[in-house]
């Protein structure tokens, strides 16, 4: 069981606010709470380092949760001949799933349907692109025991996996398998718990203003004080909003929409369901199981340009394409109003100047020392966020006066809640708590109520007691949006908020 060192709430927030505001000086400063930023604190704190990290918001606040909670072996890249990139993800999918994520990522079947539209080639690119996979998987040294090896499989398998398809003309499929989150927003605070384990002072709501390569001045979004900050090292890793702190980078967004649906509208699918996009040869679009019975539908590719929105959303143009794609496989076709909700995240792409698409242009990532020293990280995707973030360090501190004796430790470091399977399956805690907190779930069932909070959802009162003490929970929307994701269904966030009201209230006559 971990908690201890690695709660975060508003009095540890407090504390750290006021060391940071009375030394005025650390090590390393990382501007952005989202995969990368944490993990370039948690990488810098396991190194030794004195680490500030803070985020304008919430933890997760950006394009950290709005992906499709994949955690990809790089198939995409394979087939487009990018494989080193493929290889990289195949890498860092293998330690998620075995060292420092288990309880977060688990193995998901993905399911290629043969569909009558569907060409001769187009069925042997997706068994090239599977057997490709297979090979990385072999490289990466990530064994069948955790992600088996693709196959061919019939029309029944087919539809066992995929009750919803239309079974008229179906000529079987091709079956592999990936990684998948519990959640992304989840991963992302695991990784922030950890880093405040290792002494890592995580400051959500606050904002960094007039950053240089040297320092910043950090202001309270609470309560509106400021405070100077020198660093040795300076790193941003703001994102999408990357380039609002330094001159120089020019980043084109991406905009990737999802949407929400009831598990019930896909009669019950177990596998990661592909279906192709007319016209185009290596993209297709998804149905993701997920839980607390819902499926996410995506995802999109489309410039978007113009100011950074905080919460982008999906427009009528990608639901309608999301929607029609889908539709082109399923028996009874999907419609708006079977709609839970959708959402949208924004990559933040290095514009290079090529391409004509961002689908065109490189994930890989980029890291740029501005003339003052000023280090910032973007591009890359989710699943490499931790060969992102020691990329970022280990050039910061090439070029810094400061000296650590540790190398980059994060490959082999657990994050909180993290175990291997046999431990793991020895819990005693529900099988829904041990995939939200792995070892912890005893100390959150021990916590609250066990009662679903509302009819229709599964979150309990104990697990908004627990993002309220221990998870950095700073309000309602910190609870609905990121800690439970309740929120992605507006019917279901008015059901919830009471009962996160309470909690709050709750914490605070104790606290």
């Amino acid at each position: 069981m971990t908690v201890g060192n690695a709660s975060l709430n508003a009095a540890r927030r407090s504390r750290d606010l006021d060391w940071l505001d009375t030394t005025g000086k650390v090590d390393v400063l990382v501007i952005g709470g989202g995969v990368t930023g944490t993990g370039v604190a948690l990488d810098a704190a396991a190194r030794g380092l004195s680490v500030a990290l803070v985020e304008k918001h919430d933890l997760a606040f950006g394009t950290s949760r709005w992906s499709s909670k994949l955690v990809h072996g790089g198939l995409r890249y394979l087939a487009s001949g990018h494989v080193g990139i493929a290889y990289e993800s195949a890498v860092e999918r293998g330690i998620l799933m075995k060292t420092t994520a288990p309880h977060l990522v688990h193995p998901v079947p993905q399911l290629a349907p043969w569909l009558p539209q569907a060409k001769a080639s187009q069925a042997a690119l997706v068994r090239g692109a599977f057997l490709g996979g297979d090979l990385l998987r072999t490289f990466a040294r990530t064994s069948d025991d955790y992600l088996p090896h693709s196959r061919r499989v019939s029309s029944a398998e087919v539809l066992r996996y995929a009750p919803t398809l239309r079974p008229e003309g179906l000529r079987g499929g091709f079956l592999t398998w990936d990684g998948q989150l519990y959640d992304d927003a989840r991963l992302v605070l695991a990784i922030a718990r950890t880093a405040a384990q290792y002494g890592a002072r995580v400051l959500t709501r606050v904002a960094a203003t007039q950053v240089t390569g040297q320092g910043a001045v950090l202001v309270d979004q609470l309560t509106g004080h400021s405070l100077n900050v020198d660093a040795t090292v300076v790193i941003n890793a703001a994102g999408i909003w990357a380039g609002q702190l330094t001159d120089g980078i020019k980043l084109r967004p991406s905009r990737g929409s999802h949407l929400v649906f009831p598990q019930s509208a896909f009669g019950g699918l177990s596998a990661v369901l592909t279906v192709p996009v007319p016209g185009e040869m290596r993209r297709v679009v998804m149905a993701i199981p997920a839980p607390d019975g819902r499926v996410y539908v995506g995802l999109t590719d489309e410039d978007a340009p113009g100011p950074v929105s905080d919460v982008p959303r999906a427009t009528d143009v990608e639901i309608d394409f999301l929607l029609d794609t889908i539709n082109r496989a399923v028996q009874t076709p999907l419609t708006r109003a079977d709609l839970l909700g959708t959402y949208a995240g924004l990559r933040p792409l290095l514009d290079t100047g090529h391409g004509n698409k961002t689908a065109d242009i490189s994930r890989r990532h980029a890291v740029i020392t501005g003339p003052d020293g000023l280090v910032t990280i973007v591009g890359g995707k989710l699943t490499t966020y931790r060969r992102m973030a020691q990329d970022a360090l280990d050039t910061a501190l090439a070029q810094s006066t400061l000296t650590t004796t540790r190398p980059c430790l994060t490959h082999r470091i657990p994050l909180v809640g993290a175990a291997d399977r046999v431990r793991l399956a020895a819990v005693a805690a529900p099988t829904r708590f041990v995939q939200r907190y792995g070892v912890e779930a005893p100390v959150v069932v021990a916590g609250g109520s066990l009662d679903p909070i509302a009819a229709g959802l599964k979150t309990t009162y104990a697990e908004l007691l627990f993002a309220v003490r221990h998870e950095g929970a700073l309000d309602e929307d910190d609870v609905l949006d990121r800690r439970t994701r309740i929120g992605l269904s507006a019917a279901d966030r008015e059901l919830a908020l009471p009962a996160v009201r309470e909690a709050f209230a709750a914490v605070g006559r104790v606290s």
